[in-house]
């Protein structure tokens, strides 16, 4: 019988699926975005994932299962196309944010140690070792990735309560702390995008469902280790946001936009500061392509088990599903090929689509699950209008980054369709 997860090792599952590699990656990108309403940005993304929650702790109780949001959506939706196309987004999604994390190891590793003159191409070479070095440990134990996550998400909290710590004192006084006057906050509309694009930032409390089954007294501790671990997170982002704003000139932000969170540790501490905001950084964004590559494993093999994709994906290759290795190949193809913010926009998206779907089962279901029908409905629009608010939004920017967000969604479906159907032609024969 396995051991009972009690209501602090939950929460921990929360705070360290949130706090992994997201927000080392994307707080530079939403500072460009929203100058000195940063702060705001975050508190927008953390309510719809606050509202999203909800509706997690209901299905989570009437529907505990190692599948999590594929249960979800499977009992909403019941095992079709539908289902199918988004249970693989959720698949894909994954993996955005295993290159997205990958992108960030990139991005802060030279700064510790250059490996040749070119900086671009060393954080290639960081991005790409790092995935295969998570692959290699995923492959020899999965128990070694637990004992990886349980230190790194304390090293990683105590680092960056050191920060805040610290960052609130050296804010007294601080000529930048002007910055976060609303004269210097960008429009209304892009707050909110803004907000959506570090929407991925959030998305990791969604692990807590796949711990359901095994936390005790999940009447109590269910709902308790997702809104603890939400709120806990939107404190500590809103904090961080206010800090690196008040600390750091716009300009100097822009130029450290991929290391910006060690470059707002200087004014305090100077250069010991930044090194250890980037060994920080390097041990948050490794626990979490840990943990995101068993993670995305597991999905794979879990929508594969409910006859989503072919029963070939529940496999073994070696001792782990061949999921695992396709996850990571695709995640050396990703981070090799797109910009951050092209990951960052597309994870965001794929999030976003997902928690509108897993809310709107939670509105189906609430007799089921004796919740109410209000709060799912509002995280469905709030979800659904967010999303199109990012699509639009980057449409005038970047048209490449929403043409990749809706071809991998597209991309999701056609395969669902195309394996439904040769199921069919199977069957008929």
């Amino acid at each position: 019988m396995s051991k009972k997860i009690g209501l602090k090792e939950a929460i921990s599952i929360g705070i360290g699926g949130m706090v992994g590699g997201g927000i080392f990656a994307v707080l530079g990108l939403a500072v460009a975005l929203a100058k000195g309403g940063t702060p705001i940005s975050f508190l927008i993304a953390g309510l719809i994932a606050l509202i999203t929650s909800y509706s997690y702790v209901k299905l989570s109780l009437k529907y505990p299962d190692r599948g999590g949001t594929v249960k979800f959506i499977n009992e909403g939706f019941g095992i079709g196309i539908f289902s199918g196309g988004i249970n693989n987004l959720l698949w894909i999604s994954y993996i955005i944010m295993l290159a997205l994390y990958a992108s960030a190891f990139g991005s802060y590793a030279p700064n510790l140690f250059q490996l040749t003159d070119n900086k671009v191409l060393d954080s290639h070479i960081y991005a790409s070792s790092i995935v295969i070095l998570a692959t290699a440990i995923n492959y020899y134990s999965i128990a070694v990735v637990g004992k990886i996550e349980s230190y790194a998400v304390i090293i990683k909290l105590i680092i960056l309560l050191s920060f805040v710590g610290f960052g609130l004192y050296g804010l007294i006084g601080n000529s930048y702390l002007e910055q976060l006057s609303p004269k210097h906050w960008e429009s209304s509309f892009k707050l909110l995008t803004a907000g959506m694009v570090i929407f991925v930032a959030y998305e990791g409390f969604e692990l807590i469902a796949n711990a359901a089954p095994d936390i005790e007294n999940p009447e109590k501790n269910i709902p308790r280790a997702y809104f603890w671990s939400v709120l806990f997170v939107i404190c500590l982002y809103i904090t961080i946001a206010i800090i690196t704003v008040g600390s750091l000139d716009f300009k100097d932000i822009a130029t450290a936009q991929d290391y910006v969170l060690a470059e707002a540790a200087k004014p305090m501490l100077g250069k010991i500061g930044f090194s250890i905001i980037t060994i920080a950084a390097l041990i948050s964004t490794f626990s979490a392509i840990n943990a995101s590559l068993y993670g995305g494993s597991r999905v794979n093999y879990e929508i594969a088990e409910d006859d989503e994709l072919p029963k070939q994906f529940t496999c073994q290759l070696w001792n782990q599903p061949v999921g695992l290795l396709i996850t990571a190949v695709v995640t050396l193809i990703l981070v090799n090929t797109l910009q951050l913010e092209s990951i960052s926009t597309a994870g965001s998206v794929g999030f976003l689509l997902i928690f509108a779907v897993v809310n709107l089962v939670g509105f189906k279901l609430a007799k089921n699950t004796g919740s109410s029908k209000s709060i799912p409905l509002i995280g469905t629009i709030l979800c659904f209008f967010a999303m199109l608010a990012l699509l639009i939004q980057h449409f005038t920017v970047s048209k490449i980054d929403v043409f990749i967000a809706l071809g991998i969604i597209t991309f999701s479906f056609i395969i669902e369709y195309i394996y439904k159907a040769v199921e069919r032609t199977k069957q008929h024969k």
